[in-house]
């Protein structure tokens, strides 16, 4: 299980529609390493002038990979994410996040980020089982 879901919170669900808010912190306190991750790029992001802030740096442990990948493979903590610190993220391989400015997606230096060859330039052996 990805999420340490609160009875709380399913209590929600089950009703219902879930307030964003909540889902956010359920991300933040399960998922602590990604979150945190993506917090300091979105303020890199926001706090400078470059197009663009990743993460070069691989997680220290198979447990925060994990997370990071639980994260951004899921479309609504994805989502969740990129609307509560106003961001748009682009994912490369086990560890190189990228936080955009939200209306960059499709532009020119997003699109080259997400693009085959930007993939493809950004594998190496050492990363193949990541």
């Amino acid at each position: 299980m990805s999420l340490d879901v609160s009875p709380q919170l399913l209590a929600e669900a089950e009703k219902g529609e879930v307030q964003e808010r909540d889902f956010v912190e359920t991300v933040r306190t399960s998922l602590p390493y990604a979150y945190d991750l993506i917090a300091r790029l979105a303020d890199e992001l926001h706090s400078g002038t470059a197009e663009f802030a990743d993460n070069l740096t691989p997680p220290a442990s198979e447990h925060e990979r994990g997370q990071l990948l639980r994260a951004l493979s899921s479309d609504a903590i994805r989502g969740s994410l990129e609307r509560h610190f106003d961001v748009t993220l682009a994912f490369q391989n086990c560890h190189r996040v990228a936080a955009f400015h939200s209306d960059a997606r499709g532009g020119e230096t997003h699109t080259r980020f997400t693009s085959l060859r930007g993939q493809i330039l950004n594998q190496s052996p050492e990363l193949r089982d990541c």
